[in-house]
């Protein structure tokens, strides 16, 4: 048995991000340790090695105009890159089309700015959403149907469902408003009359500021330089959690550690098993969480291969080849052309989505077949690869589905009832690295907060 101040179960960027708050919060002689069950920490953050380059094969970048990302990589002093300004493009209704601007997440603030992806009919439907009576939303409600009873399926299948599909590669059907949408239903709730008024009241003008960040070095730094604040103890698999007099402890298999403080930063399987026997109320609310899977296909092509002037393109699910086969891919980001980098010509395919496992049923050397075949349809680009990685991401992604936000209140609800206990991670209020760091980061002061007030 050994005794810790915290344990942070959970390697991933939440439980680092927590890990180094923490160590600030408490000092240096805090006596921190993460508990990763696999044999290296970063979670979905990993970089590989490809044709002698370090590329990212889980998350690509962080959303810069959320805060905690962008304040945490300042505070290391890390080198933060941005991209090169080239558009993004959506293949829509057999074609391939700049994705508009002037949208949150696909809805329009002015139809007149996805005209071009739309026929004469889709566009009157979004033209006349205005003049439809005012939405209802009786507490939550799935996003799909909403966009479809006001927008049409045209908007629905060839703009919002490939953009959320990127974020959560789930279907729009399925998610629900208030968490992936909350300043709509935010404005909804404040009197917005319709979705486009509440679009326009959402929006704001452009300061020029890079939407997207990166690291030059790919984003395993940000997870060595957060790894350096605590104790990392890897292949360490957690199987129970039990409260005691003078804090918790922590079930390791014949071995166990106790911990005057405890955050769990892991998917919601594991949170659910941790939590059943001292919070089974929090630990009910994860079981219902459902995940979606994922692959990345990362393809070094020859230096000179021609790429399109694009930084990548997103796949509506419901996009049919010419042969009659459906896509592997839900999008392709033209890293080299997005980021502006030399050597290789870096390609991502992104393969995966709720419900739908697809090619991802396909070995690696299938997939990749498959992932060229598609770039080759959509780009144009048939040039053998030097290199390839490819990266599957079992039930990787939280679903955010109809009445998530108040899953999400309820479980932190009874954890705060337990004193030396929180949560984070991707399951709670966000899948993207800032919403990660920012749960982290929540919990860290929730436990340093109490750990301060014993002494």
């Amino acid at each position: 048995m050994s005794a810790v101040d915290v344990a942070v179960v959970g390697g991933g960027i939440a439980g680092l991000a927590a890990a180094h708050r923490l160590r600030a919060l408490l000092g240096p002689g805090a006596d921190i340790a993460v508990l990763e069950q696999t044999d290296r920490v970063g979670g979905k953050l990993r970089t590989a090695d490809i044709a002698g380059t370090r590329f990212d094969v889980g998350a690509e970048a962080w959303l810069n105009r959320r805060p905690e990302a962008a304040a945490l990589v300042a505070e290391l002093g890390l080198d933060v890159v941005h991209p090169t300004g080239a558009r993004s493009t959506v293949h829509a209704g057999g074609a391939t089309r700049p994705l508009p601007g002037g949208t949150m997440l696909g809805l329009p603030a002015d139809p007149a700015t996805v005209a071009d992806l739309l026929s004469p009919d889709g566009l009157r439907r979004v033209e006349a959403e205005a003049d439809l009576p005012a939405p209802r939303i009786d507490g939550d409600t799935a996003l799909g149907p909403l966009l479809r009873e006001r927008y049409g399926d045209e908007l629905t299948d060839r703009l919002v469902d490939p953009l959320l599909g990127g974020v959560y590669a789930g279907t729009v059907d399925r998610l629900g408003l208030r968490a992936t949408m909350p300043p709509i239903a935010a404005a909804l709730d404040a009197g917005a009359t319709s979705l486009t008024a509440a679009a326009r009241a959402v929006l704001r003008p452009s300061t020029g500021e890079p939407v997207f960040a990166t690291l030059a070095s790919g984003l395993a730094t940000l997870v060595d330089a957060l790894a350096a604040s605590a104790d990392i103890r890897l292949g360490t698999v957690v199987g129970d959690l039990e409260r005691t007099t003078g804090g918790w402890r922590l079930d390791l298999g014949g071995a166990s550690v106790d911990a005057q403080a405890v955050v769990l930063a892991v998917p919601a399987p594991s949170a659910r098993k941790l939590l059943a026997r001292e919070v089974p109320e929090a630990s009910d609310a994860y079981a219902r969480v459902e995940l979606a899977s994922m692959a990345v296909v990362a393809l070094a092509l020859p230096e000179g291969t021609e790429l399109p002037g694009t930084s990548g393109v997103l796949v509506g699910a419901g996009e049919w080849r010419p042969d009659g086969r459906p896509f592997a891919v839900k999008a392709f980001t033209y890293s080299t052309t997005k980021w502006g980098r030399g050597g290789p010509v870096l390609v991502r395919g992104s393969v995966g989505r709720f419900g739908d496992p697809g090619a991802l049923r396909l070995t690696d050397d299938e997939l990749v077949k498959a992932v060229r075949a598609d770039l080759a349809e959509l780009a144009g680009v048939t040039a053998e690869p030097v290199d390839h990685v490819v990266r599957r991401w079992g039930g990787g992604l939280p679903q955010y589905g109809v009445g998530h936000t108040a899953l999400v209140d309820g479980i932190e609800r009874a954890v705060a009832a337990l004193p030396g206990l929180a949560v984070a991670g991707a399951t709670l209020r966000g899948v993207g690295v800032p919403a990660c760091i920012g749960t982290g980061e929540a919990a860290a002061r929730r436990v340093a907060a109490h750990l301060l007030g014993a002494r």
